[in-house]
């Protein structure tokens, strides 16, 4: 009976050691986490964030009202309407997107012949109140205003998947 106790009380102190050994293991190695506000993983260009609406270089918006992205929108958080111009081209009157309903799928994106609406690189969209995700046709433009540098690199960078 003493031998059993001597070998259970081994067995015990191995595993003992054991565990210690990875806990200290662990305990001195770089910290996997990050600190988020401060620090940032990479991010791919393939991120689908907040929405924007893109500009050509002269300043005209892309869009050209083909309606595309509203009707591949599985969620329908996208409302467009159109009107002709006096030089008989189409452009959007209304272009409103409901992020409330939007399930960041990136079909609108995928779908828009002129690469006029993308999901831009932003993840940091947090608001107050539900009204301030209906964005409209100004806070879609003005988002891609404020990304446009990084929008374009991140469409060159995918260019060879597309």
């Amino acid at each position: 009976m003493a031998y059993l106790d001597r070998a259970v009380r081994s067995i015990f102190l191995w595993e003992f050691v054991q565990a210690f050994w990875l806990s200290m293991k662990y305990f001195f190695a770089p910290k996997a986490t990050v600190n988020y506000p401060y620090e940032r993983n990479a991010q791919s260009p393939r991120f689908r964030g907040e929405h924007a609406l893109r500009r050509y270089p002269s300043g005209e918006e892309r869009c050209i009202a083909c309606k595309l992205c509203e009707a591949i929108c599985p969620a329908q958080a996208i409302t467009i309407e159109a009107e002709p111009r006096e030089d008989g081209s189409r452009r959007t009157t209304r272009y409103d997107i409901d992020m409330v309903k939007c399930i960041y799928c990136g079909f609108c994106q995928e779908a828009c012949p002129v690469d006029a609406i993308v999901e831009g690189p932003n993840l940091e969209f947090a608001t107050e109140s539900r009204e301030e995700l209906y964005y409209d046709k100004a806070r879609l433009l003005a988002n891609g205003d404020r990304w446009e540098r990084a929008i374009a690199r991140n469409i060159e960078l995918d260019a060879p998947y597309r």
